[in-house]
């Protein structure tokens, strides 16, 4: 039940809108295209292993990892701004 000038089930519609948001974001970020041979960052060659294991690949393993922590930290932010989240 939704109070004040909200609909029913508005709760539930935004956080079935946060999650489709989250799930483009992923499928988004996931490579595509044929596997790089050499970092796209720091030119270092990509083992046949991680092409394999993941094709598209553009990435090093530890370049990946500082994409991946550096994400990490911009992630977690609300950009819908319900009234909830900013009473917090």
């Amino acid at each position: 039940m939704a109070g004040g000038f909200a609909k029913d089930g508005a709760v539930q519609d935004q956080i079935d809108a946060t999650i489709e948001d989250a799930v483009k974001h992923a499928r988004d970020q996931l490579p595509r295209g044929e596997s790089r041979l050499r970092c796209a960052e720091c030119d270092q060659h990509i083992p046949l292993a991680r092409r394999k294991a993941v094709p598209g690949v553009r990435l090093c393993l530890s370049c990946q990892a500082e994409h991946d922590k550096k994400a990490a930290l911009q992630s977690g932010y609300n950009r819908r701004g319900s009234k909830d989240s900013q009473l917090r």
